[in-house]
């Protein structure tokens, strides 16, 4: 059983951060941010090919963190594989002791770095998660037997609280669940009124939510977040309080770009902290996954501010 796992099922209140492998073969950074997460979260996601951006594989840093005693999740999409690479790739996941799995369709190849690649979605989330079920029972796609013993995987898949019509995803979560999810990291949220029906829904069917957290680097983030990511809405007051920050910078300073830059970025961090606890005051997830997008030595400073 996994850490996440037994964090979650133990009714404790868990943390998950996120990070990217890199573009190329230097892990060193990828390395020292392992050492500002040690302790701090219960496991780290390793994204895969995010955006649509190439970089090394998600299954090659998992097993970095293995090495240096972080657990992974490891994120599976569709959009570069087919099933049969998936299902090999879940077993040498298994044989290097990673369990948790976050299943994901994928952003179609021409949202990305590679435009021209070709993808291949034979499987979508759904039958990402089925094809991890029907190994956990010692037979792979083609009904073959599996050589030794059966893995285990504890399965996760992703959910976006603000949606409309929220139903659709209410949907969507219920067959992701019938699929065999049993832990659900949403996209990014910043207000607390979207996630009650998912946690009704979890509650009802005995899996696990988690909220995820995007800190705001500037107000112009945030309002291009709120404008162009699908699922994701910062509220105006919100992106109002970071200019506010900024505004507080005397315009004549010889760095007041970087300063601006820096009061907003800690403000973010102090956005995030009040919402994490905010959420775990009001009982509206089992957990949170905090996504810091390539700023990961700020989750510990938000789980400090949040209380934890």
């Amino acid at each position: 059983m996994s850490n996440l796992q037994k964090a979650l099922e133990s009714g404790k209140f868990a943390i998950t951060a996120e990070m990217a492998p890199p573009k190329g073969v230097d892990f060193s950074h990828q390395i020292a941010v392992v050492e500002q997460l040690r302790g701090k979260v219960d496991a780290c996601n390793v994204t895969d090919y995010q955006s649509s951006s190439l970089k090394a594989s998600s299954i090659g840093l998992c097993i970095k963190l293995i090495q240096l005693g972080i657990e992974p999740v490891l994120q599976m999409t569709g959009r570069d594989r087919s099933r049969m690479a998936i299902q090999g790739d879940f077993m040498a996941a298994a044989a290097f002791g990673i369990e948790n799995i976050l299943a994901l369709t994928g952003d179609h190849p021409t949202v990305g770095d590679c435009p021209e690649s070709k993808p291949v979605y034979d499987l979508d989330s759904v039958g990402i998660l089925r094809a991890a079920v029907q190994l956990t029972t010692g037979f792979d796609c083609g009904g073959n037997k599996l050589d030794g013993a059966a893995p285990y995987y504890y399965l996760g898949a992703c959910t976006t609280p603000v949606y409309d019509p929220v139903e659709l995803q209410l949907m969507k979560m219920k067959k992701k669940i019938d699929a065999g999810a049993k832990f659900f990291q949403t996209q990014g949220v910043y207000e607390a009124e979207p996630m009650k029906p998912f946690m009704e829904m979890a509650e009802k069917y005995g899996v696990y939510l988690m909220a995820g957290i995007i800190p705001c680097k500037t107000a112009a983030m945030a309002k291009y977040m709120s404008n162009n990511v699908p699922g994701i809405r910062v509220p105006e007051y919100q992106i109002e309080r970071l200019k506010a920050a900024a505004a507080k910078v005397p315009a004549d300073d010889p760095n007041v770009k970087k300063l601006k830059a820096a009061v907003q970025e800690a403000e973010g961090i102090t956005m995030s902290a009040e919402f994490l606890a905010e959420l775990k005051e009001k009982g509206l997830c089992h957990g949170a996954h905090i996504m810091a997008i390539g700023a990961e030595e700020n989750v510990p400073k938000i789980l400090a501010e949040a209380g934890f």
